[in-house]
């Protein structure tokens, strides 16, 4: 787990267990200008948001290791902060057709900007001070 310095004010969690995927995604979201979390685990996640951390985007992925996976995290996280916005993201086909309200499915592979672009959208178009 790290986090960057936000330049935008917008600070994303980002729930990957791959961390080849998990270092592309901080470093795009990164260069966009936001601040940036990170998890390996829905547990891990979990303990960021439990430990009063700012977090303004969950991004997660749906298959996570251990006993909870994203939609569960996000339905737990969701219960605590109703209005956080959640991106699920997954190279499976979708288990379930009910996403938590207030949320955006991307499916894998994706290209790293539609990340920011996501996020800026769910933010009102306010996602990072570098957005134009």
């Amino acid at each position: 787990m790290s986090q960057q310095q936000a330049i935008g004010g917008v600070t994303v969690l980002i729930v990957e267990d791959e961390p080849l995927v998990l270092d592309m995604i901080s470093q795009e979201l990164t260069d966009q200008g936001f601040a940036v979390l990170e998890a390996d685990t829905a547990e891990a996640a979990l303990s960021i948001i439990e430990s009063g951390q700012t977090v303004d985007v969950l991004f997660t992925d749906i298959r996570l290791p251990g006993e909870m996976d994203g939609w569960r995290l996000a339905a737990t996280v969701r219960e605590q902060k109703p209005e956080l916005p959640v991106i699920y993201a997954t190279g499976y086909t979708v288990e379930r057709a009910s996403q938590v309200p207030g949320s955006v499915f991307l499916k894998k592979p994706y290209r790293p900007s539609a990340i920011a672009e996501t996020i800026r959208s769910l933010m009102g178009g306010n996602g990072s001070a570098g957005a134009a």
